[in-house]
């Protein structure tokens, strides 16, 4: 499992550290140590609290050059395998993402509830609708 350290952790949400502390002392988040005695939380942990809270946006943590504009930055917190193919759920800021990929995909870049990971989304076609069924 992977663990994330506190101000990560805070750029994931999009809050301040202080505040990500204030969870861990309030017992809102759990926290543990690394090798170097750093606070850190369990991933699995922060996803199950992402999806449960909405934050704004994070930051884009790969620092990577990409034509596509439509990224998403954010935490694993669900991974459903089932034969050949796998959803992939993230909760990325206020938003929620999901992904339908090959189960081998998701085994291969190691996708688990608390992953960090960024969703693109390139497509040509967007569809907008509106309350009330107009048209």
């Amino acid at each position: 499992m992977s663990m994330i350290r506190v101000r990560d952790a805070a750029d994931l949400l999009g809050v301040s550290d202080d505040t990500v502390r204030r969870w861990i002392d309030d017992g809102t988040l759990p926290v543990d140590q690394d090798t170097s005695g750093r606070k850190v939380i369990p991933g699995g942990a922060l996803a199950e609290f992402a999806s449960r809270n909405s934050a704004a946006a994070p930051k884009e943590p790969l620092g990577i050059a990409s034509s596509a504009r439509n990224r998403f930055t954010g935490l694993v917190t669900r991974v459903v395998i089932d034969g050949v193919m796998a959803q992939v759920e993230l909760k990325c800021g206020p938003f929620a993402v999901v992904s339908l990929m090959s189960a081998d995909a998701a085994r291969e870049l190691k996708l688990e509830p608390g992953s960090v990971a960024v969703a693109v989304v390139k497509a040509t076609t967007v569809i907008v609708e509106t309350p009330g069924g107009q048209a």
